[in-house]
């Protein structure tokens, strides 16, 4: 069982993924064009994360693997005001068949001038019209500058996705 991490493209997936994997930072530049596999060891599991590129042509795949994860981690561009309508028309469309999914909704660049602050990425992405039955966090994160270590928020989403893990096996 996966978890996948979806989101429009240039949201910060692969930068999040690799920053969880390696505990360093690593931006990445170059869109990921179809699909990006990462596994990370903690003591407690072992997490297989599935990313899908969030370009549109690769967005019609995004359902066909939703029955087969765990969890869904959603990373969105905090600072991308313009395309929020977008991610959360997207992100509302994907769990609507699947009332028990997790689901960890990741503000990503937090730290960009212009970001919105979560309370507003939540109103922006409408999170309290998506069900009481499901459990869904929302944590604000953000790629630090290359080499150095993760944030203490990319270190609590990591720590959170492997609680929700262990629980949903």
């Amino acid at each position: 069982k996966q978890i996948l991490v979806l989101g429009l493209d240039g949201a910060g997936k692969t930068s999040i993924l690799h920053s969880l994997a390696t505990n360093h930072v690593k931006r990445s530049v170059a869109p990921t064009e179809g699909f990006n596999a990462i596994c990370i060891n903690t003591e407690e599991s072992q997490m297989e994360f599935l990313e899908i590129g969030g370009s549109e042509s690769l967005r019609s795949y995004w359902k066909m693997y939703l029955p087969k994860v765990l969890l869904l981690v959603y990373v969105v561009d905090s600072a991308d005001h313009a395309r929020l309508p977008m991610a959360k028309q997207l992100l509302h469309q994907l769990i609507q068949n699947n009332s028990t999914l997790p689901v960890v909704v990741l503000a990503n660049k937090q730290d960009l001038e212009g970001a919105y602050c979560i309370a507003d990425i939540h109103d922006a992405l409408a999170l309290s019209d998506i069900g009481d039955e499901r459990k869904m966090f929302l944590i604000g994160t953000h790629v630090a500058e290359d080499g150095s270590e993760i944030s203490s928020s990319m270190q609590d989403a990591k720590e959170l996705i492997g609680q929700l893990v262990l629980e949903t096996q």
